[in-house]
């Protein structure tokens, strides 16, 4: 072990004499157990901590408004050291950043940011503005510094968020970046006695002469003398943890001390009292209640609370007798491993809420899932959001609430439809995957379908199928007359039929009796038929109208159709027989009949003759006047 350590200063005390003695090369401030280091440069946030991590450290956090003056103070160092400055904002990256594809949480103190070192929810910050809603890239904060202003401690500096650059181009106004290196301890700076000087070699590669507690691991190289290289004394000292919590540089009374200056150089090196000896000695002493610890040199309370052993927001509390105390953490919060600072308890691990618990410094809060809200003040319950509420739905037709959700559904004949299952779409029965439904004809329609047939065919009781009709006898020449085709070109199918007259054989007008069937409208869509299917018998003189029907009902029993079928085409065909010879029959008697010029007039009968001889207005009967 004594070989190790030996070895460990000798490296240090190297670094230090390669270093140089004298003044410090860079900006550093200890305190606590923490020391930070600012550094100038224009390099990306990623090179800027590279460079902390090569020396055991990180981008500095600021977690508190104590850190904050620790960071400022390091600054002004820096600044201090470079030329004048013209006066213009300049930024100092520190560790605080958010990953991309994160996105802002303005609920937090860090809004959704995380230090470098660890850590995401921390009570203390200080943006500059509000800070933009980006998630598609990283971004980095930066304090923002006027350089051409003394850093004063009732102004500490702002947080700036923005891109994190890239070598080469590290962003806009970037002047540096704060390094931060924790340790497990600190020792107080060695005191000097008489003329002399004291160089701390760390282990984060700076050296200083001025720092206010000198971390654990450090090398120490005091000089004694002033000035004259053959009677100066050199010293070389080690930071060492002395026990648990306690750390020294082992060794006893003032250094560098003189007959020659007694106490009246730097008080003897003493902290608080000194005494001198008759002989050019001195000792150092204590105030009341105060004690003299080993190094004898320097003093503690005896009320241990005195010297604020206590770190964080844990309070000290004095135990029995005064000799010994405890940490006491606020509400929320725990002691950590060390017993003397304070961390977050986290209240949710106890599932204190119904649904979501979210853990906060010190504290926690209840949230509902998606589909809950807030039962009411003090009731800390979530209930169900009823998303079918009247004038809320977001469905088209039919909604469904449940338990912290919704479901959507359409009525017999559409189906949902849209991104979200929100919609309703009509199915077209009558271009399904099975198949048409009807037989013969299929009318698509809005959220359901109708079942037609074939002219001369009409629809059966099952709404589906098709059956021979009764027909029309018309002449033998064609289609139907003029004025029924006319209003067959302006519908799908013909409107009802109605009783034509016409003449029979003698002339004389009779009335045919036709079946009136449903017509539809002419938007309605029809299947398109070959002209051969429109007459299925092939015989003359026949015209079949389309039968069509709403498919209400379930299929019923049917008669069979081919008795029907052959009874009707032997009927048709003796009619079709009768009413040709009856026509011929007519024509050949017209031909035997001859022809005469008497053909065309007609006789006047003979007492119309004499009525026209006499003159009613004639006074004297037969005569004109």
């Amino acid at each position: 072990m004594a070989t190790s350590m030996g070895l460990l200063l000798l490296l240090l005390l190297l670094r230090q004499l390669g270093a140089g003695t004298g003044a410090d090369t860079e900006a550093v401030v200890c305190a606590g157990t923490a020391c930070y280091t600012a550094h100038s440069g224009k390099l990306s946030a990623a090179e800027a901590q590279n460079l902390c991590n090569q020396n055991g450290g990180n981008l500095a956090t600021v977690k508190s408004e104590e850190e904050a003056q620790h960071v400022q103070r390091v600054l002004a160092q820096l600044l201090r050291r470079e030329a004048a400055l013209t006066a213009r904002m300049g930024k100092f990256w520190i560790g605080l950043q958010r990953e991309k594809g994160k996105c802002l949480d303005p609920s937090l103190p860090l809004k959704g940011f995380s230090w470098v070192g660890g850590g995401e929810d921390t009570p203390y910050s200080n943006w500059h503005k509000e800070l933009r809603n980006s998630c598609i890239s990283k971004r980095c904060v930066s304090l923002l510094l006027d350089l051409s202003q003394p850093l004063l401690p009732r102004r500490l500096p702002k947080w700036s968020e923005g891109p994190c650059g890239s070598p080469g181009s590290p962003g806009s106004n970037i002047e540096g970046f704060v390094c931060k290196f924790s340790f497990k301890g600190m020792c107080r700076p060695l005191a000097l006695g008489g003329p002399g000087q004291v160089t701390y070699a760390t282990p984060f590669q700076t050296t200083s002469s001025s720092l206010e507690a000198v971390p654990f691991a450090s090398a120490a190289n005091v000089v004694c003398g002033e000035g004259d290289k053959d009677e100066s004394q050199s010293h070389y000292f080690l930071c060492k943890e002395k026990a648990p919590d306690v750390f020294d540089w082992g060794s006893s009374g003032p250094l560098c001390v003189s007959p020659k200056y007694g106490c009246n150089f730097n008080n003897g090196g003493c902290h608080q009292d000194c005494f001198e000896g008759g002989d050019g000695s001195f000792l150092c002493g204590c105030r009341p209640g105060f004690r003299l610890l080993d190094d004898l040199v320097t003093c503690t309370s005896r009320n241990p609370c005195s010297s604020s052993p206590c770190r964080g927001g844990a309070t000290c509390i004095l135990g029995p007798h005064g000799k010994n105390y405890t940490c006491r953490c606020p509400q929320g919060y725990q002691l950590d491993s060390s017993q003397l600072d304070c961390v977050d308890v986290d209240e949710c691990q106890d599932s204190p809420c119904a649904q979501e618990c979210v853990n906060t410094p010190g504290s926690f809060r209840c949230e509902c899932w998606v589909g809950y809200e807030p039962g009411g003040p003090g009731e800390g319950a979530c209930q169900d959001v009823d998303e079918c509420a009247l004038g809320h739905s977001p469905c088209a037709q039919g909604c469904t609430n449940t338990e912290g959700s919704f479901h959507c559904s359409c009525e017999e004949g559409y189906v949902l439809a849209g991104e979200d299952g929100t919609q309703c779409q009509d199915v077209d029965e009558c271009v399904g995957p099975g198949g048409p439904l009807c037989d013969s004809l299929c009318f698509n329609t809005q959220g359901s379908f109708r079942c037609g047939c074939l002219p001369g065919w009409v629809l059966a009781p099952n709404g589906v199928s098709c059956t021979m009709g009764p027909v029309s006898l018309g002449p033998a020449s064609g289609p139907p007359d003029e004025e029924y085709k006319g209003e067959r070109g302006g519908s799908t199918v013909p409107p009802a039929a109605t009783a034509s007259p016409t003449r029979g054989p003698e002339g004389t007008p009779k009335s045919t009796p036709t079946t009136r069937r449903p017509s539809i409208s002419s938007d309605a869509p029809i299947t398109s038929v070959p002209l051969e299917m429109l007459d299925p018998s092939g015989s003359p003189g026949l015209w079949r109208e389309p039968s069509i029907h709403h498919t209400t009902a379930a299929s019923g029993p049917q008669e069979p159709a081919g008795t029907v079928v052959a009874i009707l085409l032997l009927l048709a065909l003796a009619l079709g027989l009768l009413v040709y010879r009856k026509r011929r029959a007519k024509r050949e008697e017209k031909k035997e009949k001859p022809q005469n010029a008497a053909d065309s007039y007609s006789w006047v009968p003979e007492r119309a003759e004499s009525r026209a001889m006499e003159n009613q207005y004639s006074p004297t009967p037969g005569t004109d006047c």
